[in-house]
């Protein structure tokens, strides 16, 4: 199979209006010619040359396969066949990369291949659960349904995603600033006012001589400690994703922490709900579907957990008797999970409680935000008055031994 190339092009059509654009083909000749077809005359086709920076194109992100599925959904419930909706999306991409793997898929579809088995062959981007919800979909004529089905479900995923990124941003930034601002203090600001406190020739305050030893072994070490610092945290981000046993244990001790433990706890019952809905509704089996929904609740202990629940239901455990069993779950998911099954409904209460608790996220996360936004000042304030404090009270003794 030739590997499509950008070509930039420029002609005039039957008014003599000039017409620029690019277009994707094997050869200069074979882009000249079609556009000939289309009217033209007078075409100039030229291979479009690389940005000196950047010629791959960006890296395909979750939400850049949340708009592919949206489009391809519009454009299939809008009467467009399947290779046409490729060929447009992969002409408007922006992103050479993402296009190329559009123009892949539908090559391959062009060939004989469904949908699914193409994007099977990017499982980076499009995932189990994807795939085996498209193959649903095309088995049972309601591909179009289904991708808008995706898009739905990948959109709320990425509405949680943000949320809890956001969640975890803030503390960062406080810690971030206070320490910035500390080490600024320390560094620059106080050995000023130890020069001036030489001249005075008087004993200074314990506390004031306490900050100034800190000042002077941070001027000594201050860039081997942002060093460590910094390679803990990369150390730390490389052994998550390397060992799947520091991955629980940072999961485990994440989802312990005071105010962020709540919000990653109802993240992944969210997500759990989700995709349970989302695989069910689709006439996948409960045991098939659970295994796909450990990969998306977004942490390992909530992943190992419905591995259990997994093992429980392939035996003949009812599920809601399963999640129960691991103490994770609250008796609400529970009792939903009772109910829907009892009721022969369970994607519908799933897609309850999902709701529920993505809602539970975004209030948790706005009063967070929202509180976090004052304490910054308060702990930056606190710094810095702590330190003025340290280096006035010299010469308040100064002063009152006057």
């Amino acid at each position: 199979m030739s590997e499509l190339t950008t070509f930039a092009w420029k002609g005039k059509d039957k008014r003599g209006k000039v017409l620029k654009g690019e277009a994707q083909g094997k050869s200069a000749a074979l882009v000249r010619a079609d556009l000939r077809r289309q009217g033209l005359s007078e075409v100039n086709v030229n291979k479009k040359a690389k940005p000196l920076f950047g010629g791959a194109g960006k890296s395909i992100k979750s939400r850049d396969i949340s708009f592919f599925s949206r489009q391809i959904a519009t454009m299939m419930k809008s009467g467009v066949p399947l290779v046409q909706s490729l060929e447009i999306l992969s002409n408007g991409q922006k992103n050479p990369r993402f296009a190329k793997l559009i123009t892949s898929i539908k090559e391959d579809v062009e060939s004989g291949s469904t949908l699914a088995e193409a994007l099977a062959k990017f499982p980076v981007h499009f995932d189990e659960l994807y795939v085996s919800l498209v193959t649903a979909g095309e088995s049972a004529g309601v591909l179009d349904t289904i991708l808008a089905t995706i898009a739905q479900y990948q959109e709320r995923m990425e509405s949680i995603k943000s949320k809890v990124k956001k969640a975890l941003f803030y503390p960062a930034i406080i810690m971030t600033v206070a320490l910035l601002v500390t080490a600024i203090l320390l560094i620059y600001v106080i050995p000023q006012f130890q020069d001036a406190f030489r001249s005075f020739g008087a004993d200074l305050p314990a506390f004031t001589l306490l900050v100034i030893g800190i000042s002077e072994w941070m001027q000594r070490n201050g860039f081997f400690l942002l060093i460590g610092f910094v390679g803990i945290i990369v150390g730390l981000v490389m052994a998550k994703k390397r060992s799947r046993k520091v991955a629980r244990a940072l999961d485990r001790i994440l989802l312990k922490i005071p105010i962020i433990g709540p919000i990653m706890h109802k993240s992944s019952v969210a997500r759990f709900a989700r995709t349970l809905a989302i695989t069910f509704r689709a006439g996948v089996p409960l045991v098939e579907a659970l295994d796909s929904v450990a990969g998306a609740t977004g942490n390992i202990v909530y992943s190992d957990a419905t591995k259990r629940i997994q093992g429980d239901v392939a035996v003949g455990h009812p599920l809601n008797l399963a999640l129960s069993q691991t103490d994770l779950f609250p008796h609400m998911v529970v009792q939903m999970a009772a109910i829907g099954e009892e009721a022969g409904a369970l994607d519908e209460m799933m897609v309850r409680v999902a709701e529920y608790y993505e809602e539970e996220v975004n209030n948790a996360v706005d009063t967070l935000s929202t509180a976090l936004e004052p304490l910054i000042m308060v702990i930056i304030g606190a710094i810095v008055g702590t330190l003025v404090v340290a280096m006035y009270l010299p010469i308040f003794k100064l002063a009152a031994t006057v």
